[in-house]
């Protein structure tokens, strides 16, 4: 009993073998699947003209607006000072709690100098637009 299951292991073990190096050898001519079996054609790449001139504008990037409101301005200008806006943007929407401690880590880990008073203006703002309450889709 042993030793059928041996042989059947053995069988299928190499049969796995056999399957995989003719997808590679398939993948290697060209034959990626079975419905186009080696008719895929694609054009020629073409040939750049010597001496012509090519140029590339620069990538858009656009920077995501904060929402308006109260604190706008501070936020913007502290926190932008290490990270982007898109930084407060693409995050999830966090609960209140989660962003006052975010900001009190970017000023008490990272040494990001807020001021006293900008401080809870700041907090009042990430949590007023930017939890699962409040962000807008």
């Amino acid at each position: 009993m042993k030793r059928r299951r041996m042989i059947t292991a053995l069988a299928l073990l190499a049969l796995a073998a056999a399957g995989a190096g003719l997808l590679y050898a398939q993948s290697q001519n060209g034959y990626y699947s079975q419905t186009n079996l080696g008719s895929l054609t694609q054009p020629m790449p073409r040939v750049p003209t010597p001496g012509a001139v090519y140029s590339v504008e620069a990538f858009p990037l656009y920077r995501p607006e904060l929402e308006p409101g109260e604190g706008r301005e501070l936020v913007d200008a502290y926190c932008n000072t290490c990270h982007s806006t898109r930084y407060i943007t693409m995050q999830p929407p966090l609960p209140a709690a989660t962003w006052e401690v975010e900001v009190n880590k970017m000023i008490k880990v990272f040494g990001q100098p807020i001021p006293e008073d900008a401080r809870p203006k700041i907090i009042q703002y990430l949590q007023t637009h930017y939890t699962p309450e409040t962000r807008k889709r």
